[in-house]
């Protein structure tokens, strides 16, 4: 079983790195391998979606940078785990924006796989940043990971992060119970309970007449 973190934020190794690092740390105890993926990195992005149509004719995005990079390596991973900074209560622009051309491009990728949400802010905003990233997974059908509370961690610094021990129990326990999750779906695959299988087509209503 693997699971990967994303870093959307604007430093490698910064608060959000060290909240992710929290929860690998703890996955890797339960046993499950984990990999890192820099969505922020400079160069890895080049711009949100321009609705080109590119990627339903291809099955893949029309700009070769991060998101046809995380793609490829989605396919093959079970969970996953965003990560982003708090800015202006929302969070990061290039984590939505990578989100955003990753779902549209390549969601099937990620259907139906656990993912998790988590964020570092100084003060506030954190919730509604959780928000946001949490309203990708529903549309792929991606059962959602809890902890113990918010995932949230907090400090301007990634030393202070180091002092919040109430939102590092709170990475820790969703290592835990991502871990869980992950073995609950595999022993089910064992038992032979099947995939939920949905209607199709899926129904699709405009309310502009």
């Amino acid at each position: 079983m693997k699971v990967i973190l994303v870093n959307g934020g604007p430093h490698e190794k910064g608060c959000t790195y060290m909240a992710l690092n929290e929860v690998a740390k703890s996955l890797q105890a339960q046993g499950v391998e984990t990999e890192f993926f820099w969505a922020g990195a400079p160069g890895a992005l080049q711009g949100s979606c321009r609705g080109c149509g590119f990627c339903r004719a291809q099955g893949r995005c029309v700009l070769e940078d991060g998101v046809n990079r995380f793609a490829a390596l989605a396919e093959k991973a079970d969970g996953f785990v965003f990560g982003s900074p708090v800015h202006f209560a929302a969070p990061c622009g290039d984590l939505l924006a990578f989100m955003g051309r990753l779902f549209y491009s390549a969601g099937r990728k990620l259907a139906g796989k656990p993912a998790a949400s988590v964020v570092s802010c100084r003060r506030g905003g954190a919730t509604a940043a959780l928000d946001a990233i949490n309203k990708f997974y529903p549309i792929m059908g991606m059962p959602m990971v809890p902890s113990q509370y918010w995932n949230m961690v907090h400090g301007i610094a990634p030393q202070d992060v180091l002092k919040d021990e109430e939102g590092l129990q709170i990475m820790r326990n969703l290592g835990v119970k991502m871990a869980w999750m992950l073995r609950s779906i595999q022993a089910g695959r064992q038992a032979g309970v099947p995939a939920p299988v949905l209607e199709e087509p899926p129904l699709r209503t405009n309310f502009i007449r």
